[in-house]
């Protein structure tokens, strides 16, 4: 299911892998340009596309200055 919008504050933030143990650095740095990327974690309530909300672990990669992308939900909590 597609994160329509993220409602609240993500919370428990935490690095997965940076620099070059980003699997599809080169994907990203593609499609969004150079940048120190990061696989990021967290936790937030999210609307899912049929309209419901949930808690869910969320995954998603960051680079400074180019913000948030590829946003999914991994499991709901």
């Amino acid at each position: 299911m597609q994160v329509r919008e993220i409602l609240s504050e993500i919370r428990n933030r935490e690095v997965i892998a940076k620099g070059s143990s980003v699997k599809i650095r080169k994907r990203l740095e593609k499609l969004y340009g150079h940048g120190n990327w990061r696989k990021m974690k967290g936790c937030a309530e999210v609307r899912l596309s049929d309209g419901s909300v949930r808690l869910a672990e969320i995954h998603w990669f960051e680079a400074h200055g180019i913000g948030k992308r590829n946003i999914k939900v991994k499991h709901y909590l």
